[in-house]
């Protein structure tokens, strides 16, 4: 059975239902959800109606900010907006002397536990950005978790199950390694 006593199959069909609710999928499928990880779906689903892609086309941004005091009271570190100052830069490189040399900016940071959520829109599937967005996961220093939030539908596309297919692809090829304890693909 699937969330809320339906099966994955009556959800989809009965879109409205689907749609309406915050979806989510962890990998490794053989570990339990950490409780990190429980936290961010749990931020997620406090403000599902307000950032349901079936009934808001909303920026990536405008999402974040939606999860913002939920995600700061669960310990994360959170872009408040796009200048140096309300960035959220983690280290990917150290130079001589132990200097920052190379860092890449993130939607939110759990410094303590390792844990990178990134919120994605419209270019979430369609320019393959969850892509790169795990690329960066994966260099950044002591990130061992990495969240994507994906819609669930972008323009009659089912943009979370896409990527939810392709991670349930490169976790059963065992193909790639990640430098990664898990990873949340979050639907909203």
């Amino acid at each position: 059975m699937w969330r809320f006593g339906k099966s994955y199959n009556q959800c989809w069909a009965d879109k409205e239902h689907y749609f309406l609710m915050i979806n989510w999928q962890y990998y490794p499928k053989s570990d339990a959800v950490p409780l990190i990880a429980s936290k961010v779906i749990s931020v997620f689903d406090a403000v599902s109606a307000e950032i349901d892609s079936t009934n808001h086309n909303l920026t990536s941004n405008s999402v974040l900010a939606a999860l913002g005091v939920g995600l700061t009271d669960a310990g994360f570190t959170v872009e408040f907006d796009k200048t140096a100052e309300g960035k959220v830069k983690v280290p990917v490189l150290f130079g001589r002397n132990g200097r920052l040399e190379k860092s890449f900016d993130a939607d939110a940071l759990h410094r303590d536990l390792g844990f990178v959520l990134e919120v994605e829109a419209g270019r979430g599937v369609v320019n393959n950005q969850f892509l790169k967005d795990l690329f960066q996961a994966c260099m950044m220093h002591e990130v061992f978790y990495f969240g994507i939030a994906i819609r669930n539908i972008y323009i009659k596309s089912p943009d979370f199950e896409k990527v939810v297919r392709f991670f349930d692809t490169m976790y059963a090829s065992n193909r790639l390694r990640l430098p990664l304890k898990g990873i949340l693909v979050i639907g909203y």
